[in-house]
């Protein structure tokens, strides 16, 4: 519908600008427990497995959420869902300081997980403001709100340095409602919003908007979506914990560290658009899969002593990752895990132009869930295995089972469809 109406460049670039200002806010306050867990585990006194639930837990709603609130997006328009989605947001995390128990942490960090539905709201209301031709590049840039969780990582570890967690957490408070408002102010309704209010014609009926989703395509999209996206929101809470247990660093310094992952994880998804509406979103995506197994195979080389036999005696070396390849390695992760994001949600506007909120919903969702299943399984692989590199080894086998799947779906749809031109010719 888009491509119809006459939008002007500066509607576009306000739309553009705003939603990646309130989404990077948003993902800054949802991935917080990635650095006051840290200080919430040491006062509470956690295992590596509870701590992995409490970083979590805000990623399943956040995730579960995204189904609703992209739906809702299409039928209120996304500058009334955004701002009540960041209100609401705020008041959990100011609650989240009078908490004292691990169960009611729990708790407050299920509100606090409404922080990553504000994804599927951005993508549904800045598709509508964008050409099909130009959306890879428009939700890449959009997607660089993922920064957010280097802003976490870089600036809360010394916020609590400062103020303590609880003063931390007020500060992230404050700053998402202040958000919340300007974006209500500044904000424009999307030009379909507008066009159904002009012409008094509802939107779609949620059957008509949830019907693609018994494609099986959808769902593939998803899994590519568990990991770039799952095990990006993963790792941003997980290092932190990392460098601090297996490299013994500060939480200040392996903050800074992990948000060196987290950096290229999320600005470079601008790019990734751009390669996408150039190459194509499965050539990016092909990139995507191949590097990270090469970069999660040396990450997941566990370090250790080692002897052999040699002509004069044994012999005994050291084997492992150093702290400066370590970080090398992750900020290439994140690089190319940025890129799949965005060519994964290329997809989703150019096929499914009219149902943007219900699939990307759906998407979103499945890819978030990843961010939930993931740090759980870490915490348990640390706690049974005893090896810090585990963690690692399991993302590794994710994504060899993803790309051996995505290949086979592709050649089965290309033996498909070269039936189907014989069929015809």
């Amino acid at each position: 519908m888009q491509d119809t109406l006459k939008i002007s460049n500066n509607d576009r670039n306000r739309a553009l600008g705003l939603s990646t200002f309130a989404f990077t806010i948003c993902f800054a306050v949802w991935t917080i427990f990635s650095i006051i867990g840290v200080s919430i585990q040491q006062e509470l006194g956690l295992s590596d497995t509870q701590f992995g639930f409490l970083v979590a837990t805000p990623v399943l709603t956040g995730s579960i959420s995204r189904m609703f609130l992209g739906i809702w997006t299409e039928k209120f328009g996304g500058r009334i869902v955004f701002p009540l989605q960041m209100l609401l947001t705020s008041v959990a995390v100011w609650l989240l300081t009078s908490v004292h128990t691990y169960e009611m942490f729990l708790v407050a960090a299920l509100g606090l997980g409404f922080a990553g539905g504000s994804f599927i709201i951005g993508v549904s209301y800045v598709s509508r403001w964008f050409e099909t031709k130009h959306q890879g590049t428009a939700l890449g840039i959009f997607g660089v709100g993922n920064v957010g969780a280097a802003v976490t990582n870089f600036a809360a570890p010394f916020l609590v340095v400062a103020l303590g967690w609880e003063g931390t957490a007020k500060v992230y408070a404050v700053v998402l409602a202040a958000t919340a408002v300007l974006f209500y102010i500044m904000a424009k309704d999307d030009p379909s919003h507008k066009l159904r209010q002009s012409t008094g014609k509802g939107g779609m009926s949620l059957a008509e908007q949830l019907a693609p989703l018994k494609k099986a395509q959808v769902w593939r999209f998803s899994i590519y979506y568990f990991f770039v996206f799952g095990a990006f929101v993963a790792l941003a809470s997980f290092l932190p914990r990392y460098y601090v247990g297996a490299y013994g660093l500060s939480l200040t310094t392996a903050g800074v560290l992990a948000g060196l992952y987290s950096l290229p994880g999320s600005v470079f998804r601008a790019v990734g658009g751009w390669m996408s509406d150039r190459w194509g979103a499965r050539f990016v995506i092909y990139f995507t899969f191949f590097a990270s197994l090469f970069l999660l195979f040396v990450m997941a080389f566990p370090g250790g002593s080692f002897r052999t036999s040699g002509i004069n005696g044994p012999i005994e070396f050291e084997v492992g990752t150093s702290l400066y390849l370590f970080v090398t390695l992750t900020i290439f992760l994140g690089f190319v895990m940025s890129l799949g994001k965005a060519a994964v949600f290329k997809h989703i506007p150019t096929y499914y132009p009219e149902h943007v909120g219900a699939v990307g919903g759906l998407v979103g969702m499945i890819g978030g869930l990843g961010g939930f299943f993931l740090p759980i399984a870490f915490g348990y692989l640390l706690d049974v295995t005893g090896i810090w590199t585990a963690p690692f080894m399991l993302l590794f086998f994710l994504v060899a089972i993803s790309v051996v799947w995505m290949h086979l779906a592709i050649i089965r749809m290309s033996t498909e469809s070269e039936l189907l031109v014989a069929a015809h010719g």
